[in-house]
């Protein structure tokens, strides 16, 4: 008996598994794409060029429908930055077996290299007569650098005959595919029509708000207006998506690096037209890879903003993105649908405010002690910020995300931009700036003079050019021994400030305590 049960064993342990049926997946019945920003970036606006260090939570709804038994899902059209170990599938009769990320995208680069050591087809037209001809080939080498054809004329490399050619391939490999790819096994007791939904982590995604500030005519407000700029970095789009942003920063451990694939272009190189004679070296090196195409695309007509176009736009948005609490984070809801599309940015209305209260501030600088009294001291130029709280009652009162600020004033009928700069989230309560670059109107000086053991002096030295009085702050993070004016406590740091009379000056005297040496 025990023989006979050792002989069923083997005999169920060598019986070949039961075919898997292919099913594919390429249409999607709804999606949601809920981006989060760079957790590197810290303040400012995502960079302009290059890969979006963001990420994104991806939900696609399809219906698929099963055969009997066992089965491979092929779900064509996920996004190219997927983390297929965060991809989770629900809705299937019985579960996942298995995941794998289809990651050889279908390229000329990676047909050459699917069919290297292999033959094909080289299909040429003859200039003179418009002939068509088909020569067998194999390839030997490529497609970084040159393709190197074996044919019956010899060996040869593609694109330098002077003629119109191209490979012909007799099929397409199965691990190619036109669009980034995930398939999971699945079984099923009997054919089955399911709403199956599958949702993961990508990368190559990121958002921020770009700020356009306009400062009215009165000096004293400013409106301000918001767009949410959404960016995607690869190959795959999503239309009609429901797109949500977070703002915040959640806890993202670092993910694993995604499969790299064949360089999506196919760089031909050919050798000199002459004998080997006179050939003195290798032929010279490929030419540079092009730009990815998210560089050439995150920078166009559809990102950049002009002043017309912002004051334009501002009064009456299409749609504005509708804010909600996500915990201790905050999350912006597009109301509508919109196309998340691929290699390319897109921007929606986010905050718009009228009549924003501010106050306009000149900061000036303090370095340290000095070595030596300055006789012959230098004028610099005060830096101009504009500053408000964000509360209700200056015109704000709601989250401020990070992005960057462009300010805008009017001048002889124009709307000119004066400056621009970062800003770092702001909750509800806090001090916003925007900084405007600095004024040739408003200018101090600093006078060092001598030190003795214990005390090192100094003399501000504020000139005010403009017609109105304008309010001067200086920082004077030292430990300070005397002063002529009493100061004020602003963030932690004493601080000078002062209201310098319309084409007047302000003085100010100080001296710093001068450690002993022991």
């Amino acid at each position: 008996m025990r023989r006979i049960a050792l002989a069923l064993s083997l005999l169920f342990a060598v019986r070949p598994a039961t075919a898997q049926t292919l099913v594919q997946s390429d249409r999607l019945d709804s999606v949601s794409v809920t981006l989060y920003r760079d957790p590197e970036r810290g303040e400012g606006p995502m960079p302009a060029n290059g890969w979006p260090g963001g990420y994104a939570l991806v939900t696609e709804t399809r219906t698929i429908t099963l055969p009997a038994g066992p089965s491979v899902i092929r779900f064509i059209g996920v996004s190219e930055g997927m983390m297929p170990e965060t991809a989770i599938v629900t809705g299937l009769p019985r579960g996942v077996g298995e995941k794998n990320r289809d990651a050889r995208l279908l390229s000329p680069a990676a047909l050459i290299d699917a069919y290297l050591k292999r033959r094909v087809t080289i299909r040429r037209t003859d200039r003179a007569t418009g002939k068509v001809t088909e020569a067998e080939a194999v390839i030997q080498s490529g497609p970084g650098g040159g393709v190197v054809l074996t044919t019956a004329a010899g060996v040869e490399a593609l694109g330098c005959s002077g003629l119109p050619e191209a490979p012909v391939y007799p099929g397409i490999p199965a691990d190619l595919s036109a669009k980034p790819t995930l398939s999971v096994t699945s079984e099923s007791a009997a054919p089955a029509t399911v709403t199956v939904q599958l949702s993961y982590l990508a990368q190559g995604f990121d958002w921020s708000a770009n700020y356009v500030a306009r400062v009215a005519e009165d000096g004293t407000t400013l409106d301000l207006f918001a767009w949410l700029t959404v960016a995607n970095g690869g190959s795959q789009g999503f239309a009609d998506a429901r797109t949500n942003a977070v703002a915040g920063a959640p806890n993202k451990e670092a993910a694993a690096a995604l499969p790299s694939a064949m360089p999506p272009e196919l760089h031909l190189q050919c050798w000199p037209m002459d004998t080997t004679s006179t050939v003195r070296g290798p032929p010279p090196p490929p030419p540079a890879p092009a730009p990815p195409a998210m560089m050439a695309g995150m920078v166009g007509d559809d990102i950049i903003v002009s002043a017309q176009r912002a004051r334009s736009a501002a009064p009456v948005p299409v749609m504005v993105a509708e804010q909600e609490d996500l915990g201790d984070l905050k999350l912006y809801r597009i109301p509508e649908p919109v196309t998340v599309a691929a290699q390319s940015r897109k921007q929606v209305a986010m905050i718009d405010r009228r009549k924003v209260k501010f106050a306009r501030v000149y900061v000036g600088e303090f370095s340290g002690y000095g070595d030596a009294a300055d006789d012959d001291p230098e004028s610099v130029e005060a830096e101009r910020i504009l500053r408000t709280e964000n509360r209700e009652g200056q015109g704000l009162g709601l989250p401020l995300p990070a992005g960057g600020v462009a300010v805008f004033e009017d001048g002889g009928g124009e709307s000119l931009l004066v400056g621009e700069s970062d800003l770092a989230d702001r909750a509800i309560g806090e001090e916003v700036e925007f900084a405007t670059g600095t004024s040739n109107d408003v200018r101090y000086t600093i006078i060092s003079k001598p030190r003795s053991s214990s005390r090192q002096p100094f003399t501000v030295e504020v000139t005010n050019a403009r017609a109105t009085p304008e309010t001067f702050e200086l920082p004077i993070p030292y430990m300070l021994a005397s002063t002529s004016a009493k100061l004020v406590e602003r963030k932690g740091v004493k601080t000078w400030r002062i209201t310098v009379p319309a084409n007047g000056t302000a003085r100010l005297d100080f001296a710093l305590k001068v450690e002993r040496r022991r």
